[in-house]
């Protein structure tokens, strides 16, 4: 080898010394024309023979500069196109912010060892790569064996679909796998007692038994007997109660009948009627809300719908802690417990009921669709005797052990800094929707992610996936998770994509998101082909219905949104995707008949296609989040939320100024946190992506956006959810308006005191929210 070495070396110095020695005669005989030149210049008189040999020179001149023109032309084209093509690549690298199909995020090739000669996939790459993948059959197959059988939490069966799970992210390309495991209390149908439902008389004699299914329950439900009248509250809303408050309708120990809908959970239903002091809530699927024909894929009138009834999440006896197996606090309950007894009915046994009750009719717009029955409020029955309505319930309290399965990818830049994506894993149904469809879709990300791993996919921040438990209890696996490790979660998570319930219909999406994420969403649904439509993008099939495309997905996160807990009280920006029919809403949710079969019909063969939209949705703003140089993450969109309610204190200035009160530090708050928002996305935009150091500050402070708005003020044990937007309790922003409007529509039930501590609350979270947001505590003042 060194022989071989040497001769080349040797033959390439021989060569490198007969050029050096043919260049230097020439560059010796140029020098002796230039010199020529310059002699005849300056000389007066030149002789005959000078003058002949200076003409001869100069005859021979022309050629040799035509070559030497020649020669620098293309060196200099050479070294331009060199620069153009290095200046090129360099701005393609250093794009952040470029079109949908401007070969965004330049990923690294992990199969090149050479970083000098890496590979680069760019975003149209892996938008191809990610479509190329996902695979409608392997949906498909795993929504059929998720939903084969009923898998409650803490059964053997849902024990046996979680190792199931962790076998198949074991068997991905995957970094790291693992279960944590809690142990939570939760509530079921007693084996003992059924729960009962009675008409009695006035001396409480029972008359006649209403049979109701033993398996159908409100979890969480406080248990033992509540005998009333029975009162028609519609939906069971806030305004509900208001409106039969001003009908003069007496509700102190009556017994609600609410229908299922309206906007409000179970847990609010039950929360607002133990609230205006009556006694239990009974609660049905109405018609009118819930299809019930079952030839044409409507519900069983014969049929209930379960839920919790538990107002927050997680294990109600351990709140604000985490139930892991080696942490022992004292026992204590959640403030969100009910005090009264819930049961779901039928609409056989509901319209059973509301047929005998006599009252003030039903107000405009509360009549519902029960055959036979004419729509009043009660809360007397007809005929003699005085009947009421008595109710047991004797659900009972278990110790279960849950288990939560994690697997996830590396990421190679900012391996601290994840993307989480995670389903819901029980369901007390068969669970198709509930719990097969999350299941699938989350699965059949982490294979494609995992093989685009395997074909030049390496993501700048990691990829995690989760296989929750017990989510039908409200989110209680993911909840005792995020307790756990609250008060470092928001300097890791990047954001959290929801699966829940993610298909429902093939017509409709709906994004119930939180606002930071807004932006990611129209890049998405621009890409994704409609599952209905073919040859229509998403956003150009709402275009074609009419109205913008925000107004017509993109919605508000709720309570019971798998993606709730995330945002309103561990501060990551979360977001939940959901396929849905407006006018044929789907009724099997957390009933027996919620089957892949019933699903697979509802979407019309469909359900493989619907569920590669959701995944492509949800991969395409996952790929954005873990690749992009500066995350696309809107730091200023809580900017309008504080001027609204901004114009809202000037409306009620005069009122305000009569109690002393001042709207100055409100509107001084939003003023900073505006500013603050605008100097960070115009330093991100006059910045180098490509200067890690400030890419990450910049990152760092925009991914705890949700939890600045986290309020420091309240506890997290006895009010959880501290998020001043979309939180709950006095510190909201929801309820200082709500005290707001009565200056006008009750000042006698103004409380000035209460007033001026829920301004406070909010004023100092804003601020708060300013000052972190411009980065620098020291230079707050010049910073704005």
């Amino acid at each position: 080898m060194e022989t071989t070495q040497s001769f080349r070396k040797g033959r390439g110095g021989a060569q490198a010394e007969e050029g050096v020695e043919e260049g230097g005669g020439t560059r010796h005989r140029t020098k002796a024309v230039e010199l020529k030149l310059l002699q005849l210049d300056s000389e007066d008189e030149v002789g005959a023979e000078s003058s002949s040999r200076s003409s001869a020179l100069m005859l021979q001149q022309p050629l040799k500069y035509k070559k030497m023109v020649i020669y620098l032309t293309l060196t200099g084209l050479l070294i331009f196109t060199t620069a153009f093509l290095l200046g090129y690549v360099a701005f393609r690298n250093s794009c952040h912010s470029c079109g949908d199909d401007g070969d965004l995020v330049p990923v690294e090739d992990p199969a090149v060892a050479d970083q000098s000669d890496r590979g680069l996939l760019y975003m149209g790459e892996l938008r191809h790569m990610l479509k190329k993948y996902l695979r409608e059959e392997m949906l498909e197959t795993t929504i059929r064996r998720v939903s084969r059988t009923t898998h409650p939490a803490g059964s053997s069966e849902c024990n046996a679909l979680a190792r199931e799970v962790l076998q198949r992210f074991q068997q991905l390309r995957m970094d790291h796998t693992w279960t944590d495991s809690h142990y939570a209390t939760l509530q079921f149908p007693s084996s003992s007692q059924r729960n009962t439902l009675w008409l009695v008389d006035s001396e409480g004699a029972e008359l006649e038994e209403i049979q109701l299914s033993a398996e159908d329950y409100c979890a969480y439900s406080a248990t033992g007997v509540a005998t009333g009248g029975l009162v028609y509250v519609n939906y069971a809303r806030a305004e509900d109660f208001r409106h039969l408050h001003s009908l003069g309708v007496s509700l102190e120990g009556a017994i609600a009948m609410a229908r299922v809908g309206g906007g409000v959970s179970f847990a609010e239903k039950v929360w607002l009627a133990q609230q205006a002091g009556m006694v239990g809530v009974l609660i049905y699927p109405d018609p009118a809300d819930v299809p019930q024909d079952p030839r044409r894929l409507g519900l069983h009138s014969g049929a209930a719908i379960s839920d919790h009834v538990h107002l927050g999440s997680g294990d109600p006896f351990t709140p604000g802690f985490p139930s892991f197996n080696h942490t022992q606090f004292p026992p204590v309950q959640s403030s969100g417990l009910p005090l009264i007894p819930a049961q779901p009915i039928s609409a056989n046994v509901a319209s059973k009921l509301l047929s005998q009750l006599e009252g003030p009719v039903c107000p405009r717009g509360w009549q519902g669709r029960l055959p036979y029955v004419r729509c009043v409020l009660g809360p007397a029955f007809s005929g003699v005797g005085g009947r009421r309505v008595k109710m047991g319930v004797f659900n009972s309290m278990t110790p279960v052990l849950l288990n939560n399965v994690f697997a996830s990818i590396e990421g190679k830049v900012e391996p601290d800094h994840y993307v989480i994506m995670g389903a819901q894993r029980d369901s007390w149904g068969p669970g198709a929707v509930k719990s097969g469809v999350g299941t699938a879709i989350l699965l059949e990300l982490a294979r494609t992610f995992s093989t685009m791993l395997q074909n030049g996919f390496s993501p700048r921040r990691s990829l995690l996936f989760v296989s929750w438990d017990a989510g039908d209890f409200g989110n209680v696996g993911a909840t005792e998770w995020l307790e756990g490790y609250l008060s470092m979660l928001h300097l890791k998570a990047v954001a959290y994509f929801s699966l829940d319930q993610a298909i429902m219909g093939d017509d409709n999406l709906s994004v119930y998101t939180s606002p930071v994420l807004a932006e990611l969403i129209e890049g998405a649904i621009k890409q994704v082909e409609h599952p209905k439509h073919p040859g229509q993008s998403i956003l150009s099939h709402l275009e074609n219905v009419g109205g913008g495309w925000r107004d017509g997905i993109v919605k508000p996160l709720y309570l019971n949104s798998g993606a709730y807990s995330f945002t309103a009280f561990g501060g990551v920006p979360a977001m939940e995707l959901r396929f849905n029919e407006d006018v044929r809403p789907y009724p099997f949710v957390n009933t027996q008949w919620d089957s892949a079969e019933r699903l697979q019909e509802r979407v019309q063969g469909r359900l493989g296609s619907v569920g590669v939209a959701v995944g492509e949705l949800v991969g395409l703003m996952v790929l954005r989040l873990s690749h992009d140089h500066i995350l696309p993450l809107d730091a200023a969109c809580y900017s309008n939320a504080a001027l609204h309610f901004s114009s809202q204190l000037n409306q009620h200035s005069t009122e305000l100024q009569s109690r002393g009160l001042s709207p100055d530090w409100v509107f001084s708050a939003r003023g900073d946190y505006s500013r603050a928002a605008n100097t960070l996305k115009e330093a991100i935009q006059n910045s180098d992506v490509q200067d890690e150091r400030m890419t990450r500050l910049y990152n760092t402070r925009m991914m705890r956006v949700e939890y600045y708005f986290l309020s420091q003020y309240v506890s997290a044990v006895e009010t959880p959810f501290r998020h001043v937007l979309h939180g709950r309790g006095e510190h909201t922003l929801s309820a200082l308006t709500e005290h707001l409007a009565m200056l006008r529509s009750h000042p006698v039930q103004f409380d000035e005191t209460r007033f001026r501590r829920q301004l406070a609350l909010f004023t100092w979270t804003l601020q708060g929210a300013a000052n972190a947001l411009s980065g620098d505590v020291w230079n707050i003042d010049s910073s704005f």
